[in-house]
């Protein structure tokens, strides 16, 4: 067996940091991408003893500033590849966007999780559509348009409907509501003519995700569902409480993320988004059936809440599945609301930039504040989230309205 054969097969030694500081491969955990993902894992990395390096060509990148390695390089460049190789013993990565080659060449030396292929799938809507149906996981009936003439000759049951990029979208980008065939072939020539995914219009109830970890001996545990609302396709608030879903419910969503994830044999952290349907056409299934959305391989926005709020985070369980260690089903001990935090909470109707009032937020009851370390607020980046956890899910949610009302966040 080789080395890079040998390294691949036994898990990543759990140990403390070697004396000369420098850290060893068999020590330190390597993550593509430097966003605030990167850097939750970087904490979480570093609470079990490992060394982090993070590569993002970005100087000020979150997880950089507070990884022990910083490679400022592209994702797909080769020698920033090489060494990361050399310095880790295994690698994950904090978005789906990352190039699946840069991973499928860092796969050929060490452990990658999750592995090219499963993030290919993800970065390719008709792909991940075409996996939900071999999964037996019911979607959104959809169409993949790539011609002109498949552009014409939609089905029109499936209009009204969202005509969505294949690859590269996320949070609300690239995508366009369409009324009908006239609209459907302008948005088509507005994103660029571009492989798309038209998906019928659904009525829905709201919408939940469910967040997995599953090892390489094919180990898969769970968070509970939880329950999500966006704000022009930006999350904004998570909840998670018992009762929160409908017991059944929630259990057909945990059973339908598990398939999907041991049908890509996947390695790591993944998050898959339903849509519960309110009422709708025989052909969508009827008023409370769930549909598969898409998925994220990594962590999730709406799992940010289990750093707080259960006695293992998907930070913790990243780790773990990474580095082949026991992946133990977390136990949620509080009720919690999330409310994401977006640059427009620093910038004032004047356009200056102001900071929040923090202080008073923090002297909420069960408030947990978790900024990214970004050095400029935008429209629409995030900043940071704000946990409220309590005894039940009314102290919770109170307090979280109470936040909202401090920060100036609509109420939900």
């Amino acid at each position: 067996m080789s080395g890079a054969d040998s390294r691949a097969a036994t898990a990543v030694a759990p140990l403390l940091p070697a004396s000369d500081g420098a850290g060893a491969p068999e020590t330190t955990l390597g993550v593509l991408g430097g966003g605030q993902l990167g850097r939750m894992f970087v904490h979480a990395a570093q609470t079990l003893g490992y060394f982090t390096a993070v590569l993002d060509p970005d100087p000020l990148s979150p997880a950089g500033r507070a990884s022990h390695h910083h490679l400022r390089a592209a994702y797909d460049d080769p020698a920033a590849l090489d060494a990361l190789a050399g310095l880790c013993g295994a690698v994950t990565t904090e978005f789906e966007n990352v190039p699946a080659g840069a991973l499928a060449a860092l796969a050929a030396r060490l452990p990658v999780a999750p592995g090219a292929d499963a993030v290919a799938v993800a970065q390719d809507r008709a792909r991940e559509k075409a996996h939900f149906d071999a999964c037996g996981v019911p979607c959104a009936p959809y169409a993949v348009i790539e011609t002109a003439a498949q552009c014409g000759a939609v089905d029109a049951a499936l209009l009204p409907g969202i005509l969505k990029t294949a690859r590269m979208g996320y949070d609300g980008k690239g995508q366009v509501r369409v009324a009908d065939r006239d609209a459907l072939a302008d948005a088509w020539d507005r994103l660029g003519r571009v492989p798309c995914v038209l998906e019928q219009l659904l009525p829905l109830a709201f919408e939940c995700s469910v967040i997995v970890a599953r090892g390489r001996d094919g180990a898969c545990v769970h968070f509970p569902p939880q329950r999500n609302l966006h704000r022009d396709g930006i999350l904004a608030v998570t909840e998670v409480h018992p009762g929160n879903i409908d017991p059944a419910l929630a259990g057909q969503a945990v059973d339908a993320a598990a398939s999907i994830a041991d049908g890509l044999g996947y390695v790591g952290v993944l998050c898959v988004e339903f849509f519960v349907l309110d009422a709708g056409p025989a052909s969508a299934g009827g008023p409370g059936r769930l549909v598969v959305n898409e998925i994220a391989p990594r962590p999730h926005n709406s799992g940010h809440y289990s750093i707080d709020a259960c006695d293992l985070s998907q930070f913790d369980l990243q780790v773990r599945a990474m580095a082949g260690l026991p992946l133990a089903q977390p136990r949620q001990h509080s009720a919690a609301v999330m409310l994401n935090l977006l640059g427009d909470l620093w910038i004032g109707a004047d356009g200056v930039v102001r900071t929040p009032p923090w202080d008073a937020v923090l002297a909420l009851p069960g408030a947990h504040l978790h900024l990214y370390g970004k050095a400029e607020a935008k429209p629409g980046r995030k900043m940071g989230h704000l946990t409220l956890t309590g005894a039940t899910p009314e102290a919770a949610r109170l307090a979280a309205l109470q936040a909202a009302a401090l920060l100036g966040i609509d109420e939900f």
